[in-house]
């Protein structure tokens, strides 16, 4: 067990080295609302509330992993960071330059410093062009180099994802799915940018294949200073590569915190339930622990429930659950947007099913024995 005061000390070093943190993408109350029309003269009747109030800050030269079932928002969140979708409000900030703001002009110019390799290589790839025109193509758009220049990045780019200078003049179809893949992620990478989001990018590809991906992105960060936001449904694909988690449910970030501490100390009645589904590859192990049954359907993003969004399926909701929305509050790194773990008045998380001492994998895990204290891995 760790002493009080020396949970606080850390939790105070942490905030600190927080706000020193070289914070690369600054995403500020994020809202993408899709309007639902109907009618005679198609008045909008409603919307679906995708994105509703997002607050994230992706470090320079980390790995963001953002998970959370189909249908939560974390697609459209990426592509609303990247200004393919127009926000319905909030701000994006790359470096301190806003993004939501700025007209077409002056926003091309920042889009080379942003990337993103899509889930299906196959579709994400023009089927007519060669992978040289393909990988090509971001140069040519913004004007770097001559025709020659071109072709030789084009070639060098092929070598650092792990491909050969003769597949130049092939066409998408000629490559295996892993292959694709390294040809969208030199795409990705012809511009030089710093940031990158990898939307689900190994969900379509073998087990095999996904670990060689997996390698690759890792040695790419390091050799060129990347910066990532990592989607992804595999939690254990999110464990290996991410530095931080966050875990988004019906639109909102409800927990986010460091890779190995919100796998040992989940907080969030949400977060809890998703990691107790992954499968562990150890008969005692899975014979031991207990499975987290959400019950009930997630609700329509048209339509959510007021108040905590996840309330009408928590097994800990309490009657202020329905009644007043929790922001993220907590010590440190770990924050969590629950009442039933915070309380009314925001303090430092705890989570009373840490009592038992049993993680979501049912290993031994860190035991709290007063409210309020935050949990810390011994």
């Amino acid at each position: 067990m760790i002493a009080s005061e020396n949970v606080a000390v850390r939790s105070e070093d942490s905030a600190m080295g927080t706000r020193a943190a070289d914070v690369l993408v600054d995403i500020r109350d994020l809202q993408v609302h899709f309007p639902i029309r109907g009618g005679f003269f198609s008045h909008q009747v409603g919307a679906v509330r995708a994105v509703d109030g997002v607050n994230l800050q992706i470090r320079r030269g980390e790995t963001l992993g953002l998970v959370g079932e189909s249908g939560c928002g974390k697609s459209t969140l990426s592509r609303a960071v990247l200004q393919l979708l127009k926000p319905t409000a909030g701000q994006v900030y790359l470096e301190g330059q806003e993004l939501t703001s700025l007209p077409h002009s002056e926003l091309l110019p920042l889009r080379q410093r942003m990337q993103m390799i899509f889930q299906d290589p196959y579709s994400s790839l023009n089927a007519r062009m060669t992978v040289g025109d393909i990988i090509a193509e971001p140069l040519e758009n913004y004007g770097r180099g001559d025709k020659a220049s071109r072709q030789e990045a084009v070639r060098q780019l092929l070598k650092t994802v792990g491909l050969a200078d003769y597949h130049v003049n092939r066409y998408p179809h000629q490559f295996s799915g892993g292959q694709r893949q390294r040809i969208g992620i030199a795409r990705a990478l012809a511009l030089r940018p710093d940031f990158i989001i990898c939307d689900e990018p190994v969900s379509a590809l073998d087990v095999s294949i996904q670990a060689q991906i997996l390698n690759l992105l890792e040695h790419l960060q390091s050799e060129f200073k990347l910066t990532y936001l990592f989607i992804a449904h595999n939690l254990s694909v999110v464990r290996h590569i991410s530095d931080r988690v966050a875990v988004m449910y019906l639109g909102e970030v409800v927990e986010i915190a460091g890779g190995d501490a919100i796998f040992a100390v989940p907080l969030h009645p949400y977060t809890r339930a998703l990691l107790s589904a992954i499968p562990v590859p150890d008969p005692r192990v899975e014979r031991t622990r207990k499975r987290q049954v959400l019950q009930g359907d997630v609700p329509s993003p048209a339509a959510p429930p007021s108040g905590c969004r996840f309330h009408t399926r928590c097994p800990i909701a309490k009657p202020m659950c329905s009644e007043r929305r929790p922001s993220l509050q907590g010590s440190g790194e770990h924050q969590v947007a629950c009442w039933g773990v915070t309380g009314m008045e925001g303090s430092a998380p705890w989570a009373p099913w840490l009592e038992d001492g049993v993680d979501a994998y049912g290993a031994s895990a860190v035991r709290v024995n007063a409210p309020n204290a935050h949990a810390q891995p011994t």
